[in-house]
């Protein structure tokens, strides 16, 4: 009998450590389960209402059972406490208060009791499994690893990578890669998410950073930090876009990530299926960058709206489709790379629209400084385009105009002010039939003009405005990048109520900031009536 106890021992240790050694989680968690089973078995052969524990000796096996009792004067619960006299039989000088051990005989496992503590072993370990699992990949996001590919479900692909399995989903793959089950696959973990099932690895194939990683692997010099890839951007399967710059003066960063006859670039483009990959110089100047992004195509001139964040772009007309690409391809990934919305014009198109701006900014200030069209045409040609810009501008700066004195300079900067004036009062007149309260025009930086704007959005008063979030009042319209030719309709940019005036997301948040003051204000009113009412109780 001695023997078959002593082989149970060494079964239990020799199981525990197999578990262990095959799902790479630490052996005490593995004997911790097996203590959890025992002590359920026990609770169901000796009845639940025990407080029961167990414990095994993770090197010679031998198993203790028993239940904690806790001493009292009377017992109310004969499962778990005991008196004075029956704790003095298990323990010399046990007092009130004391919590005490009553061994337990072992217990022998029926069929129900064996499947019941079966089935608590490998949830502890699946769990514990699941834990390592994403204690190993949690840190890893944004690492190349590759795997096998196990199978393929409703067009997703799940991979095995040794220790877990990830899954690159369909919009992650490069179109029209053919992927067998049993290929080796190189991926980007893009993220680990820890659910209910396990952990969820994501991968991706497709991300502009599974390109950069893949030139990291292959260009020491980008490993090393000698080279930076500052921006990437691809249309998977097809065509990609990176900017790169060197912090070596001496080192060629285009050179340096080509490589040697192409051999470089060409490892990558094997792996990403034969993506043709534009390697382009970053510059810090935006200017600069954005000519460089639409290469092949060459460049007349850029001009930057800094307000709407957009670029107008100018190209010869024999290099309008080049610059524009297949599909628009190529202005698609250089607005990517850039993140710029960007505009390509011709020539021809830049023309006609500079010489609709010069009359409309003409007809503007022939109306409202009531000057004739000669003077209008020349303001204009300065560089003037918008009242403000005449009435605020240094005096000197308007007189130094040819043909123009300081008393006339004088004479336009008074006519701009008063034409100001009377936009104001016909934007302050309009707020106030669209219903917006006065107290809306004392917000900082809101004029009346973005008064009627929130009225018309229907933002009325300081509690409507309260309501509201930084984004959605100032965040900036983006658009897609339109080009000559493409008529069709695509969705308004989305942005803030005010986008177009340009605020900023810290003045945004102090006009909200400040239509809240009152909520406070109004919490702090009745406080101090219910004072002042104590106050008048008391006398």
């Amino acid at each position: 009998m001695a023997t078959a106890i002593s082989a149970n021992k060494a079964e239990l240790i020799a199981i525990a450590n197999a578990v262990a050694s095959e799902k790479m989680i630490d052996k005490g968690i593995v004997i911790e389960a097996m203590e959890d089973a025992i002590q359920r078995a026990a609770r169901a052969r000796y009845g639940a209402e025990n407080d029961i524990r167990a414990k095994l000796d993770p090197n010679s096996g031998d198993l203790r059972l028993w239940r904690v009792v806790e001493v009292v004067e009377q017992v109310d619960d004969y499962y778990k406490q005991i008196d004075l006299k029956g704790a003095e039989k298990l323990q010399k000088g046990a007092q009130i208060g004391d919590f005490i051990v009553d061994p337990l005989p072992p217990i022998e496992f029926g069929r129900i009791a064996a499947q019941a503590a079966k089935q608590v072993i490998f949830q502890k370990v699946r769990d514990a499994e699941r834990d390592r699992q994403y204690d190993e990949f949690k840190d890893r996001q944004g690492e190349i690893i590759t795997g096998v590919v196990k199978r393929v479900e409703f067009g997703h692909i799940v991979v095995d990578l040794g220790r877990a399995e990830g899954v690159i989903r369909r919009d992650q793959q490069i179109p029209r890669e053919v992927v067998r089950v049993n290929d080796r696959i190189r991926s980007l973990i893009l993220n680990v998410r820890r659910e209910n099932r396990g952990p969820q690895i994501f991968l991706s194939r497709a991300h502009p950073d599974f390109m950069k990683k893949l030139f990291a692997q292959e260009v020491p010099e980008i490993y090393d930090g000698i080279i930076e890839i500052k921006a990437a951007a691809r249309d998977p399967g097809s065509r990609a876009k990176i900017g790169v710059i060197s912090h070596d003066s001496s080192i060629d960063p285009v050179g340096a990530c080509v490589g040697m006859k192409g051999s470089r670039v060409q490892a990558v483009v094997q792996e990403m299926q034969g993506e043709k990959i534009d390697i382009i110089p970053w510059s810090p100047d935006t200017a600069t960058f954005v000519v460089n992004a639409l290469q092949p195509a060459n460049v007349s001139r850029v001009v930057i709206d800094e307000e709407e964040d957009r670029i107008e772009v100018v190209v010869p007309d024999d290099q309008l489709s080049l610059a524009i690409g297949r599909r628009g391809q190529n202005v698609r990934l250089a607005s990517q790379l850039t993140a710029k919305a960007i505009d390509i014009l011709t020539e021809a198109d830049a023309s006609e629209k500079r010489q609709k701006e010069f009359v409309a900014n003409s007809e503007l200030f022939q109306n409202e400084l009531d000057v004739d069209e000669t003077l209008a045409q020349l303001l204009v040609a300065e560089g003037f385009g918008a009242l403000e810009e005449v009435a605020y501008v240094e005096l000197d700066e308007l007189a130094a105009i040819e043909g123009f004195d300081e008393d006339l300079a004088q004479e336009l900067q008074s006519r701009a002010q008063e034409a100001l004036d009377r936009r104001e009062q016909a934007a302050r007149d309009e707020r106030r039939a669209l219903g917006v309260e006065d107290a809306l025009a004392e917000m900082p930086y809101l004029t009346e003009a973005m008064l009627v704007t929130l009225g018309k959005a229907g933002i009325k008063t300081l509690d409507d405005l309260a309501d509201l979030a930084t984004d959605e009042l100032v965040e900036k319209k983006r658009a897609e990048p339109r080009r000559r030719g493409d008529d069709a309709p695509r969705p308004a940019p989305k942005g803030g109520i005010l986008a177009e005036y340009g605020l900023s997301d810290e003045q945004g948040n102090e006009i909200i900031m400040a239509a809240r003051a009152h909520w406070f204000t109004d919490e702090e009113e009745p406080v101090a009536e219910e004072a002042t009412q104590a106050e008048g109780d008391e006398a």
